[in-house]
């Protein structure tokens, strides 16, 4: 494919990382979805409120974790495509990390313990930063030709 000749034939691992996660973010939502039936909050209810449901904190909690999901997803997508593009395997393998720690981040938020979305959650973050310096070595390569 002449469209894709300047990427690395490895980067189609990072577009693989990256279709997992999008796995991940509807597995998220459908657990929104059950939660949503199971604590009685209806559409369009972003948040329960307590007074009105003796289940609200167990039902933002899992409404938070996904929603926090989707607040990172764009800063996770970009520094994806754009780290992975000097190094695919280290993004890809980084994007993975991230994938599997957002699960048990939101595993642990769902608990309705938030402290708990932390446990093994709080290691995405090394996977962030990890995937910024492949980014800002991506960012370095071009301006130096």
């Amino acid at each position: 494919m002449a469209a894709v000749e300047f990427l690395p034939k490895e980067y189609g691992y990072v577009v693989l990382a990256l279709v997992f996660y999008c796995f991940l973010n509807f597995w998220m939502a459908a657990q929104v979805g059950r939660a949503r039936r199971r604590y009685n909050v209806p559409y369009p209810t972003l948040y329960a409120i307590e007074s009105e449901n003796k289940d609200a904190k167990r039902f933002n909690c899992v409404q938070r974790g996904h929603q926090n999901s989707l607040e990172m997803m764009p800063m996770f997508f970009i520094l994806m495509i754009l780290g992975g593009m000097k190094h695919p395997c280290i993004s890809a393998g980084l994007g993975l990390l991230y994938s599997v720690t957002r699960f048990f981040y939101f595993r642990g938020y769902s608990t309705g313990d938030p402290q708990k979305r932390l446990t093994i959650g709080k290691y995405g973050f090394l996977a962030v930063f990890g995937l910024m310096f492949c980014t800002i070595s991506f960012g370095i390569s071009l301006i130096r030709g």
